[in-house]
């Protein structure tokens, strides 16, 4: 049964589901291909379930700059070869880039680029399961469910002497 709460955060409100296996999903505002609201269950506070209470937490590190790897237990719905792709975005250092023919060569075959972006677009635990961290073969932002200025602040975030601003125009 799924649950769901509302974090605030630097880059806007950020919806964190949980199911009986761990959280689901990490929406953003206006992040493409969310599912409706409805799929989400019951509204909660944070405390009332240890996987949102943790996400809430490793969040608040995140964005404070005192945390760089997640250990909340993930659940997301996907299928294999989705789960192949997030599980090699976790691989993906914290402040570090790697480009979506990157990603497909660590999963056997850069051929494998553009399922790698169709899966990096349909990942459904934003932040956590670093898909900001891909960017294009000539570094260029691109393909950000959130939107491309928030992926640009993650980035910041995470390597403060990185900036991409050229790439959004």
């Amino acid at each position: 049964m799924n649950s769901h709460t509302i974090l605030d955060s630097p880059i806007g409100p950020l919806t964190a589901v949980a199911n009986d296996a761990g959280l689901a999903a990490v929406y953003m505002a206006q992040h493409l291909r969310r599912p409706g609201w409805e799929s989400f269950g019951e509204r909660v506070d944070p405390s009332a379930s240890p996987v949102l209470s943790a996400a809430a937490e490793q969040l608040g590190e995140y964005f404070a700059g005192a945390r760089r790897e997640f250990s909340v237990p993930l659940a997301p719905v996907g299928n294999a070869f989705q789960h192949r792709v997030w599980d090699a975005l976790r691989q993906i250092p914290y402040g570090e880039l790697r480009s979506y023919g990157d990603v497909a060569a660590m999963l056997g075959g850069r051929s494998m680029a553009q399922a790698v972006g169709a899966a990096n677009g349909r990942n459904p635990i934003s932040i956590i399961v670093p898909c900001h961290r891909v960017v294009g073969a000539d570094g260029s932002l691109v393909g950000y469910a959130g939107g491309l200025e928030r992926k640009q602040f993650l980035l910041e975030l995470e390597n403060p002497s990185r900036t991409h601003t050229e790439a959004l125009f």
